[in-house]
């Protein structure tokens, strides 16, 4: 069998400086698209942390609210309305707010987001709250977030060294009676949980008993979800939506996704990541379309086909996309180490995101190219020689 010459290879590595120019602007694009979708899934992540922690099948919210951070209360009365349908099996009011923290080291004062509910409702999926909900029976006992951010003071480590110990919310001495992980967001830098009766005594007189943000349903087994929450819009007043568990995580990733400048600007980064790529890809390979356009020419005369010219041309984007993907994947996996520690958000590597963008890659190399072979495609030998 005769042994095919790798025309696509010896042509980008004969130009080696134009070779590595390629490379580096490849990497540099998959990096700045890498980021961008990083902090996009973060975004996302991050905002429906509360959510998916919950044990709930339908929740209710005021019709005024938009997102944890932009939330409204409605009477509780609502919630042991549902309870009265036919497969409700239990109802928990929560209570959400921010509340101020005062560092126990520093002295310093921060908001940080706090729930709270009947601690016999045990309505979180998070083992050490689990753990713990008789300890927040007590009065002025709270459970801190290990995951939030580190101007909140030094409270894992303080909690390891001493175990239960006492610090400062809203001029009130409370107790930290153990740690969870909910980590931070966007819209919230760390949480605490407490008791609903706790969580009143923080707020004093500017919180009503029986106002709640937040209304989870927990169906009977076996119970019709659709059904059930069809007749709960039907039969409950319009100062409350009725949404499922997925309706109610998408509403808050739509909110940061439309409803803030947030979701825009990071698909606008991988967006101008992918033409910068293909900007600088169409450069080269047009360069060297341009620079080997009498071979092109020479090999034309001899017999050889337009498709197989134009598939060295494609050949030697993919050349070099790949070698432009593998060390832009090696370059993101480290801003994403050094991403999360920094800001504590939910930076991770998936396999999914990868491929995307080792597709997006390949097709940006590819449109390059499609742009670049239109002068090889209209060359013609004898104008050459």
């Amino acid at each position: 069998m005769r042994r095919r010459i790798p025309l696509a290879w010896l042509q980008l590595s004969r130009e080696k400086a134009r070779m590595l120019v390629a490379i580096a602007g490849i990497t540099f694009a998959d990096v700045l698209m890498f980021l961008q979708l990083g902090f996009r899934s973060a975004l996302f992540e991050g905002a429906v942390e509360i959510q998916t922690s919950l044990k709930g099948d339908v929740f209710l919210i005021s019709d005024r609210y938009r997102s944890l951070i932009s939330r409204d209360k409605f009477t509780e009365r609502r919630l042991y309305q549902a309870l009265g349908y036919t497969g409700v099996r239990a109802v928990i009011p929560i209570y959400l707010d921010y509340v101020q923290w005062k560092n126990p080291v520093n002295k310093q004062i921060w908001n940080m987001f706090v729930i709270g509910f009947n601690p016999d409702d045990n309505v979180m999926m998070l083992p050490p709250v689990e753990a713990n909900l008789d300890k927040l029976k007590f009065p002025d006992t709270v459970m801190f977030d290990k995951g939030a951010r580190k101007e909140f003071g030094p409270i894992p480590q303080i909690f390891q060294q001493t175990g239960p110990f006492k610090t400062e919310i809203e001029n009130r001495e409370v107790e930290v009676v153990g740690l969870f992980e909910l980590g931070t967001s966007f819209g919230v830098n760390g949480h605490l949980i407490t008791s609903d009766l706790n969580f009143l005594r923080l707020f004093g007189r500017r919180r009503e008993k029986g106002l709640i943000e937040l209304g989870v349903i927990q169906l009977e087994p076996g119970a019709n979800l659709a059904q059930v929450m069809k007749n709960l819009k039907a039969g409950l007043p319009d100062d409350v939506r009725v949404l499922s568990k997925q309706e109610f995580i998408e509403r808050e990733q739509g909110f940061w996704n439309t409803s803030t400048p947030v979701g825009y600007v990071f698909d606008l980064g991988a967006v101008i990541g992918f033409i910068v790529g293909a900007v600088i890809v169409y450069q080269i390979l047009y360069s060297d379309v341009s620079d080997h356009l009498s071979e092109y020419a020479t090999l034309k005369a001899i017999g050889f086909e337009n498709n197989y010219l134009l598939s060295v041309v494609f050949q030697e984007a993919l050349i070099l996309a790949a070698m432009g993907f593998f060390p832009g994947l090696m370059l993101s996996l480290g801003f994403y180490q050094i991403t999360r520690q920094a800001t504590l958000l939910p930076m991770a590597m998936t396999i999914g995101r990868a491929a995307f963008v080792l597709a997006l890659t390949a097709t940006m190399c590819c449109v390059s190219a499609a742009f670049s072979i239109r002068k090889l495609q209209t060359a013609d030998p004898s104008d050459i020689f």
